[in-house]
Protein backbone atom coordinates (compact mmCIF):
# COMPACT_ATOMS: atom_id res chain seq x y z
CA UNK A 1 0.00 0.00 0.00
CA UNK A 2 1.07 3.71 -0.27
CA UNK A 3 1.95 5.56 2.56
CA UNK A 4 -0.99 8.16 2.99
CA UNK A 5 -0.01 11.81 1.92
CA UNK A 6 -0.68 14.35 4.29
CA UNK A 7 -1.99 17.79 3.67
CA UNK A 8 0.76 20.68 3.46
CA UNK A 9 -2.06 23.38 2.96
CA UNK A 10 -5.62 24.14 3.22
CA UNK A 11 -6.95 24.73 -0.34
CA UNK A 12 -5.65 28.82 -1.66
CA UNK A 13 -7.94 31.59 -2.35
CA UNK A 14 -5.60 34.20 -4.32
CA UNK A 15 -2.76 32.47 -5.79
CA UNK A 16 -1.35 28.88 -5.97
CA UNK A 17 2.45 27.38 -5.27
CA UNK A 18 4.02 24.45 -7.33
CA UNK A 19 6.69 21.72 -6.33
CA UNK A 20 9.00 23.30 -3.86
CA UNK A 21 7.91 22.37 -0.64
CA UNK A 22 9.64 25.87 0.50
CA UNK A 23 7.65 27.99 -1.79
CA UNK A 24 4.78 26.78 -0.61
CA UNK A 25 3.30 29.06 2.09
CA UNK A 26 1.14 31.68 1.95
CA UNK A 27 3.74 34.45 2.44
CA UNK A 28 5.15 33.06 -0.61
CA UNK A 29 2.10 32.42 -2.58
CA UNK A 30 0.74 36.08 -2.33
CA UNK A 31 4.15 37.56 -3.01
CA UNK A 32 4.26 35.30 -6.29
CA UNK A 33 7.93 35.04 -4.70
CA UNK A 34 9.99 32.10 -4.84
CA UNK A 35 13.72 32.76 -3.41
CA UNK A 36 14.21 30.21 -0.66
CA UNK A 37 17.01 30.95 2.07
CA UNK A 38 20.23 29.10 1.21
CA UNK A 39 23.00 29.58 3.66
CA UNK A 40 20.95 32.68 4.84
CA UNK A 41 20.30 34.75 2.13
CA UNK A 42 17.82 34.44 -0.73
CA UNK A 43 18.91 32.05 -3.86
CA UNK A 44 22.95 32.09 -1.55
CA UNK A 45 23.18 35.68 -2.95
CA UNK A 46 25.93 36.18 -0.28
CA UNK A 47 27.63 33.17 -1.07
CA UNK A 48 27.14 33.95 -4.79
CA UNK A 49 25.55 31.03 -5.85
CA UNK A 50 22.43 33.25 -7.48
CA UNK A 51 20.28 36.21 -7.07
CA UNK A 52 16.60 36.34 -7.09
CA UNK A 53 15.19 37.60 -10.50
CA UNK A 54 11.82 38.99 -11.67
CA UNK A 55 10.29 37.16 -14.48
CA UNK A 56 9.48 40.10 -16.26
CA UNK A 57 13.23 40.30 -17.71
CA UNK A 58 13.19 36.59 -18.96
CA UNK A 59 9.64 35.63 -20.13
CA UNK A 60 9.11 35.66 -24.06
CA UNK A 61 5.41 35.05 -23.38
CA UNK A 62 5.07 33.24 -26.98
CA UNK A 63 2.14 31.33 -26.62
CA UNK A 64 -1.64 32.42 -26.95
CA UNK A 65 -2.28 34.88 -24.21
CA UNK A 66 -6.10 33.13 -24.16
CA UNK A 67 -4.97 29.60 -22.38
CA UNK A 68 -6.24 29.66 -19.28
CA UNK A 69 -3.55 26.78 -18.27
CA UNK A 70 -1.59 27.28 -14.93
CA UNK A 71 1.22 25.40 -16.79
CA UNK A 72 1.96 28.16 -19.39
CA UNK A 73 4.80 30.21 -19.09
CA UNK A 74 5.78 28.24 -16.18
CA UNK A 75 5.89 29.47 -13.28
CA UNK A 76 4.38 32.73 -14.17
CA UNK A 77 0.43 30.99 -12.66
CA UNK A 78 2.13 30.70 -9.13
CA UNK A 79 5.90 33.10 -9.37
CA UNK A 80 6.72 36.18 -10.63
CA UNK A 81 9.94 35.89 -8.60
CA UNK A 82 12.21 33.05 -8.64
CA UNK A 83 15.99 31.82 -8.71
CA UNK A 84 18.59 32.09 -11.26
CA UNK A 85 21.82 30.28 -10.09
CA UNK A 86 25.19 31.31 -11.10
CA UNK A 87 27.82 29.19 -12.88
CA UNK A 88 27.17 25.19 -12.56
CA UNK A 89 25.14 26.01 -9.14
CA UNK A 90 21.37 24.90 -9.33
CA UNK A 91 18.27 23.96 -7.48
CA UNK A 92 15.67 26.47 -6.49
CA UNK A 93 17.38 27.86 -3.74
CA UNK A 94 20.45 27.76 -5.90
CA UNK A 95 21.41 25.02 -3.07
CA UNK A 96 22.31 22.06 -5.38
CA UNK A 97 24.95 21.41 -8.40
CA UNK A 98 24.00 21.69 -11.66
CA UNK A 99 23.81 18.08 -13.61
CA UNK A 100 27.21 16.33 -13.80
CA UNK A 101 28.99 18.39 -11.13
CA UNK A 102 29.60 17.46 -7.75
CA UNK A 103 31.71 19.33 -4.47
CA UNK A 104 31.11 21.86 -1.96
CA UNK A 105 31.54 24.43 -4.73
CA UNK A 106 30.10 22.73 -7.30
CA UNK A 107 33.63 22.74 -9.57
CA UNK A 108 34.05 19.05 -9.38
CA UNK A 109 32.71 16.89 -12.76
CA UNK A 110 32.47 12.98 -13.46
CA UNK A 111 30.33 11.03 -16.13
CA UNK A 112 28.29 8.46 -14.96
CA UNK A 113 27.35 5.23 -17.39
CA UNK A 114 23.91 3.78 -17.90
CA UNK A 115 24.20 0.70 -18.38
CA UNK A 116 21.75 -2.01 -20.19
CA UNK A 117 19.75 -3.36 -17.01
CA UNK A 118 20.76 -7.00 -18.22
CA UNK A 119 24.67 -6.20 -17.81
CA UNK A 120 24.21 -5.59 -14.19
CA UNK A 121 24.94 -8.01 -11.21
CA UNK A 122 22.79 -10.22 -9.65
CA UNK A 123 23.31 -7.94 -6.17
CA UNK A 124 23.43 -4.86 -8.30
CA UNK A 125 19.91 -5.02 -9.51
CA UNK A 126 18.30 -6.06 -6.14
CA UNK A 127 20.42 -2.88 -5.11
CA UNK A 128 18.02 -1.06 -7.98
CA UNK A 129 14.98 -2.65 -6.67
CA UNK A 130 15.68 -1.25 -3.37
CA UNK A 131 16.65 1.51 -4.28
CA UNK A 132 13.22 2.42 -6.24
CA UNK A 133 11.07 0.61 -3.65
CA UNK A 134 12.75 3.33 -0.79
CA UNK A 135 12.15 6.10 -3.51
CA UNK A 136 8.74 4.65 -3.43
CA UNK A 137 7.82 4.46 0.31
CA UNK A 138 10.02 7.80 1.51
CA UNK A 139 8.34 11.25 2.03
CA UNK A 140 9.88 13.87 -0.45
CA UNK A 141 11.79 16.12 1.58
CA UNK A 142 11.99 18.92 -0.69
CA UNK A 143 8.69 18.74 -2.78
CA UNK A 144 4.77 18.41 -2.98
CA UNK A 145 2.49 17.71 -5.81
CA UNK A 146 -0.94 19.37 -6.49
CA UNK A 147 -4.31 17.72 -6.44
CA UNK A 148 -7.48 19.25 -7.13
CA UNK A 149 -11.37 18.42 -7.89
CA UNK A 150 -11.91 21.31 -10.43
CA UNK A 151 -9.10 22.78 -12.56
CA UNK A 152 -11.55 25.93 -13.27
CA UNK A 153 -10.83 27.23 -9.98
CA UNK A 154 -8.00 27.73 -8.53
CA UNK A 155 -9.22 28.41 -5.33
CA UNK A 156 -9.32 24.67 -4.98
CA UNK A 157 -6.03 23.71 -5.24
CA UNK A 158 -4.02 21.96 -2.98
CA UNK A 159 -0.64 21.00 -2.35
CA UNK A 160 0.14 17.70 -0.24
CA UNK A 161 3.14 15.47 0.68
CA UNK A 162 4.33 12.34 -1.67
CA UNK A 163 6.78 10.28 -1.55
CA UNK A 164 9.63 10.75 -4.08
CA UNK A 165 8.58 8.32 -6.42
CA UNK A 166 5.47 9.68 -6.42
CA UNK A 167 6.52 12.92 -7.30
CA UNK A 168 8.04 11.45 -10.25
CA UNK A 169 5.31 9.61 -11.31
CA UNK A 170 2.92 13.26 -10.73
CA UNK A 171 5.09 15.25 -12.62
CA UNK A 172 4.46 13.00 -16.00
CA UNK A 173 0.77 12.98 -15.41
CA UNK A 174 0.71 16.40 -14.81
CA UNK A 175 2.16 16.85 -18.53
CA UNK A 176 -0.49 15.03 -19.86
CA UNK A 177 -3.12 16.56 -18.72
CA UNK A 178 -5.53 18.48 -21.81
CA UNK A 179 -4.66 22.01 -22.02
CA UNK A 180 -7.30 24.61 -20.99
CA UNK A 181 -8.16 27.22 -23.24
CA UNK A 182 -10.33 29.65 -21.95
CA UNK A 183 -13.14 27.04 -20.41
CA UNK A 184 -12.28 24.48 -23.32
CA UNK A 185 -9.85 21.51 -23.26
CA UNK A 186 -7.24 20.76 -26.11
CA UNK A 187 -5.64 17.34 -26.45
CA UNK A 188 -3.80 18.42 -29.71
CA UNK A 189 -0.63 18.81 -28.09
CA UNK A 190 0.43 17.69 -24.25
CA UNK A 191 3.04 19.88 -22.51
CA UNK A 192 5.47 16.87 -22.80
CA UNK A 193 4.07 15.09 -25.50
CA UNK A 194 3.35 14.84 -28.99
CA UNK A 195 5.43 17.64 -30.11
CA UNK A 196 9.48 18.60 -29.84
CA UNK A 197 9.65 19.04 -26.21
CA UNK A 198 9.03 14.75 -26.07
CA UNK A 199 12.44 13.39 -25.95
CA UNK A 200 14.09 16.19 -23.78
CA UNK A 201 11.65 16.58 -21.24
CA UNK A 202 11.72 12.97 -20.50
CA UNK A 203 15.41 13.45 -20.39
CA UNK A 204 15.06 16.52 -17.91
CA UNK A 205 12.32 14.35 -15.65
CA UNK A 206 14.45 10.93 -15.71
CA UNK A 207 17.42 13.19 -14.17
CA UNK A 208 15.13 14.33 -11.73
CA UNK A 209 14.76 10.86 -10.47
CA UNK A 210 18.36 9.83 -10.95
CA UNK A 211 19.19 13.00 -8.47
CA UNK A 212 16.74 11.96 -5.78
CA UNK A 213 17.80 8.76 -5.55
CA UNK A 214 21.42 9.89 -5.34
CA UNK A 215 20.55 11.89 -2.26
CA UNK A 216 18.38 9.03 -0.91
CA UNK A 217 20.72 6.75 -0.65
CA UNK A 218 23.78 8.51 -0.05
CA UNK A 219 25.47 7.40 -3.23
CA UNK A 220 26.28 10.00 -6.37
CA UNK A 221 27.46 7.11 -8.21
CA UNK A 222 24.22 6.26 -9.24
CA UNK A 223 22.92 5.93 -12.47
CA UNK A 224 19.67 4.47 -14.01
CA UNK A 225 20.15 1.77 -15.96
CA UNK A 226 17.76 0.85 -19.50
CA UNK A 227 16.05 -1.93 -21.15
CA UNK A 228 16.98 -2.12 -24.57
CA UNK A 229 13.96 -3.75 -25.92
CA UNK A 230 14.82 -4.01 -29.50
CA UNK A 231 16.16 -7.79 -30.15
CA UNK A 232 13.46 -8.79 -27.72
CA UNK A 233 10.14 -11.14 -28.74
CA UNK A 234 9.15 -11.02 -25.62
CA UNK A 235 9.41 -8.56 -22.44
CA UNK A 236 12.52 -10.68 -20.92
CA UNK A 237 12.65 -7.94 -17.85
CA UNK A 238 9.48 -8.95 -17.01
CA UNK A 239 10.14 -12.23 -14.88
CA UNK A 240 10.76 -12.88 -10.73
CA UNK A 241 14.27 -12.12 -11.53
CA UNK A 242 14.05 -8.93 -12.52
CA UNK A 243 10.87 -6.91 -12.20
CA UNK A 244 8.68 -9.26 -11.71
CA UNK A 245 6.09 -11.46 -13.84
CA UNK A 246 2.40 -10.88 -13.53
CA UNK A 247 -0.64 -13.71 -13.41
CA UNK A 248 -3.73 -13.39 -16.10
CA UNK A 249 -5.03 -10.80 -14.90
CA UNK A 250 -1.66 -8.37 -14.51
CA UNK A 251 -1.46 -8.63 -10.86
CA UNK A 252 2.36 -8.94 -10.03
CA UNK A 253 4.09 -12.02 -8.57
CA UNK A 254 4.10 -11.58 -4.84
CA UNK A 255 7.34 -11.91 -4.32
CA UNK A 256 8.62 -9.17 -6.45
CA UNK A 257 9.59 -5.44 -4.63
CA UNK A 258 6.70 -3.81 -6.87
CA UNK A 259 3.21 -6.36 -5.73
CA UNK A 260 2.36 -3.75 -3.92
CA UNK A 261 2.37 -0.75 -5.26
CA UNK A 262 -0.14 1.42 -6.35
CA UNK A 263 -0.32 3.62 -8.97
CA UNK A 264 -0.70 7.59 -7.86
CA UNK A 265 -3.45 9.61 -9.63
CA UNK A 266 -4.73 6.65 -10.70
CA UNK A 267 -8.84 6.23 -10.69
CA UNK A 268 -9.47 9.50 -11.31
CA UNK A 269 -9.16 9.83 -15.80
CA UNK A 270 -11.72 13.49 -15.45
CA UNK A 271 -9.47 15.86 -17.76
CA UNK A 272 -11.27 18.44 -15.50
CA UNK A 273 -9.15 17.00 -12.37
CA UNK A 274 -5.58 17.09 -11.18
CA UNK A 275 -4.52 13.71 -9.43
CA UNK A 276 -8.00 13.48 -6.89
CA UNK A 277 -7.46 10.06 -5.85
CA UNK A 278 -4.26 11.31 -4.20
CA UNK A 279 -5.84 14.07 -1.94
CA UNK A 280 -7.08 10.94 0.43
CA UNK A 281 -5.57 8.09 -1.40
CA UNK A 282 -8.74 7.40 -2.55
CA UNK A 283 -9.08 4.51 -5.22
CA UNK A 284 -5.34 3.75 -5.83
CA UNK A 285 -4.82 0.85 -8.54
CA UNK A 286 -2.18 -1.28 -8.03
CA UNK A 287 0.28 -1.52 -10.72
CA UNK A 288 -0.64 -4.00 -13.44
CA UNK A 289 1.11 -5.10 -16.29
CA UNK A 290 0.04 -7.54 -19.31
CA UNK A 291 3.10 -7.59 -21.46
CA UNK A 292 2.17 -9.37 -25.04
CA UNK A 293 -1.51 -10.14 -23.87
CA UNK A 294 -3.12 -7.82 -26.86
CA UNK A 295 -2.42 -9.58 -29.77
CA UNK A 296 -2.22 -6.26 -32.09
CA UNK A 297 0.89 -5.33 -30.08
CA UNK A 298 4.35 -6.27 -30.53
CA UNK A 299 7.76 -5.48 -29.17
CA UNK A 300 9.47 -2.61 -31.31
CA UNK A 301 12.40 -4.06 -33.58
CA UNK A 302 16.09 -3.50 -33.71
CA UNK A 303 14.89 -2.45 -37.69
CA UNK A 304 12.58 0.09 -36.24
CA UNK A 305 15.48 1.55 -34.45
CA UNK A 306 17.31 1.45 -37.11
CA UNK A 307 14.91 3.40 -39.75
CA UNK A 308 14.15 5.99 -36.78
CA UNK A 309 17.48 7.02 -36.64
CA UNK A 310 17.71 7.45 -40.63
CA UNK A 311 15.62 10.46 -40.29
CA UNK A 312 18.18 13.49 -40.04
CA UNK A 313 15.24 16.17 -39.16
CA UNK A 314 14.43 16.35 -35.43
CA UNK A 315 11.43 17.21 -36.24
CA UNK A 316 8.95 18.86 -39.05
CA UNK A 317 5.48 20.94 -39.43
CA UNK A 318 3.16 21.13 -38.04
CA UNK A 319 5.21 19.57 -34.86
CA UNK A 320 2.82 17.11 -33.56
CA UNK A 321 2.05 13.78 -34.13
CA UNK A 322 1.09 14.30 -37.85
CA UNK A 323 4.76 15.53 -38.54
CA UNK A 324 6.40 13.24 -41.64
CA UNK A 325 9.84 12.79 -41.99
CA UNK A 326 10.82 13.44 -38.03
CA UNK A 327 12.75 11.65 -36.12
CA UNK A 328 11.02 12.36 -33.09
CA UNK A 329 7.72 11.54 -34.42
CA UNK A 330 9.57 8.38 -35.19
CA UNK A 331 10.56 7.87 -31.69
CA UNK A 332 7.72 9.08 -30.02
CA UNK A 333 6.02 6.52 -31.96
CA UNK A 334 2.68 8.09 -34.07
CA UNK A 335 5.36 7.74 -37.25
CA UNK A 336 6.11 4.29 -39.50
CA UNK A 337 9.90 4.58 -39.21
CA UNK A 338 10.48 2.65 -42.23
CA UNK A 339 8.91 5.29 -45.04
CA UNK A 340 8.05 8.32 -42.44
CA UNK A 341 4.89 9.16 -43.73
CA UNK A 342 2.59 6.47 -42.50
CA UNK A 343 1.03 7.57 -39.27
CA UNK A 344 1.10 4.49 -37.08
CA UNK A 345 1.90 3.24 -33.81
CA UNK A 346 5.87 1.77 -33.30
CA UNK A 347 8.94 2.32 -30.98
CA UNK A 348 7.97 4.37 -27.59
CA UNK A 349 3.98 4.27 -28.17
CA UNK A 350 4.11 0.48 -28.56
CA UNK A 351 6.31 -0.61 -25.94
CA UNK A 352 3.63 1.12 -23.52
CA UNK A 353 1.03 -0.65 -24.91
CA UNK A 354 2.40 -3.88 -25.08
CA UNK A 355 2.70 -4.03 -21.30
CA UNK A 356 -0.29 -3.14 -21.10
CA UNK A 357 -1.83 -2.75 -17.58
CA UNK A 358 -0.31 0.50 -15.90
CA UNK A 359 2.03 1.28 -18.82
CA UNK A 360 -0.92 1.35 -20.72
CA UNK A 361 -2.62 4.28 -19.59
CA UNK A 362 0.04 6.75 -20.95
CA UNK A 363 -1.03 9.07 -18.14
CA UNK A 364 -0.13 7.21 -15.12
CA UNK A 365 2.47 4.87 -16.78
CA UNK A 366 5.50 6.60 -14.47
CA UNK A 367 4.13 4.42 -11.81
CA UNK A 368 6.00 1.31 -13.11
CA UNK A 369 9.46 1.02 -13.05
CA UNK A 370 9.43 -0.32 -16.33
CA UNK A 371 8.57 3.07 -17.55
CA UNK A 372 11.98 4.39 -16.11
CA UNK A 373 13.91 1.67 -18.04
CA UNK A 374 12.16 2.38 -20.93
CA UNK A 375 12.63 5.81 -21.11
CA UNK A 376 16.02 5.54 -20.52
CA UNK A 377 16.17 3.35 -23.46
CA UNK A 378 14.51 6.26 -25.67
CA UNK A 379 16.74 8.31 -23.98
CA UNK A 380 19.85 6.26 -25.76
CA UNK A 381 18.16 6.94 -29.01
CA UNK A 382 17.77 10.19 -28.51
CA UNK A 383 21.63 10.52 -27.28
CA UNK A 384 22.36 8.17 -30.65
CA UNK A 385 20.95 10.81 -32.62
CA UNK A 386 22.25 13.78 -31.71
CA UNK A 387 25.85 12.22 -31.87
CA UNK A 388 24.74 10.93 -35.39
CA UNK A 389 23.61 14.33 -36.57
CA UNK A 390 26.28 16.51 -34.45
CA UNK A 391 22.58 18.10 -32.81
CA UNK A 392 22.26 20.72 -30.51
CA UNK A 393 19.90 23.50 -29.03
CA UNK A 394 20.66 25.57 -32.57
CA UNK A 395 18.68 22.30 -33.61
CA UNK A 396 15.08 22.90 -31.59
CA UNK A 397 12.57 23.92 -34.08
CA UNK A 398 11.01 27.31 -33.59
CA UNK A 399 7.04 26.36 -33.20
CA UNK A 400 4.30 27.94 -31.39
CA UNK A 401 2.58 24.96 -29.29
CA UNK A 402 2.12 25.82 -25.17
CA UNK A 403 4.93 23.98 -23.88
CA UNK A 404 6.98 22.99 -26.93
CA UNK A 405 8.23 26.40 -27.74
CA UNK A 406 12.13 26.41 -27.67
CA UNK A 407 12.43 29.38 -25.34
CA UNK A 408 9.60 28.07 -23.01
CA UNK A 409 10.96 26.88 -19.46
CA UNK A 410 10.27 22.78 -19.31
CA UNK A 411 7.39 22.39 -16.74
CA UNK A 412 6.99 21.63 -13.83
CA UNK A 413 10.79 21.88 -13.22
CA UNK A 414 12.81 24.35 -10.93
CA UNK A 415 14.75 26.34 -11.77
CA UNK A 416 14.42 26.97 -15.18
CA UNK A 417 15.41 25.13 -18.45
CA UNK A 418 13.93 25.61 -21.84
CA UNK A 419 13.27 22.96 -24.16
CA UNK A 420 16.34 24.13 -26.83
CA UNK A 421 18.55 23.81 -23.97
CA UNK A 422 17.80 20.02 -23.46
CA UNK A 423 18.54 19.21 -27.16
CA UNK A 424 22.12 18.68 -26.56
CA UNK A 425 24.58 15.49 -26.12
CA UNK A 426 24.13 13.85 -22.51
CA UNK A 427 27.81 14.37 -21.41
CA UNK A 428 26.41 17.84 -20.63
CA UNK A 429 24.48 16.63 -17.79
CA UNK A 430 26.86 14.67 -16.85
CA UNK A 431 25.77 11.05 -17.94
CA UNK A 432 26.57 8.62 -21.30
CA UNK A 433 25.81 4.81 -22.43
CA UNK A 434 27.38 1.58 -22.38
Amino acid sequence: MLIPLLFLAIAISSSHGQFPRVCMTKKALDSKICCPLWNGSPCGTTAQRGRCLDWESRTFNLADIQYYDDRLNWPRKYFNVSCECFGNFSGFDCGKCKFGYYGAECNETKTLERKEIRQLSLMERRRLFSYFNLAKYTTSKDYVILVTGDRHHHSTYKFINATVYDVFAWIHYYSMKPILKNSTFFSKNSYAHQGPAFPGWHRRLLLFLEREIQELIGDEDFALPYYDWSHDETCTICTEEMLGSSDLQGNIDQTSYFASWGAICSGYFYIDAYCRSAERNLNVENLLRKPGRDPTTRLPTHLDVKETLKWEKFDTEPFDRTSKHSFRNALEGFLNPLDGTTMEENMHNMFHDYIGGTMGQVPISANDPIFVLHHAYIDKLFEDWIQKNNASSDTYPENIHPGHEPRECAMPFFPCVTNKHLLQTSINYGYKYK
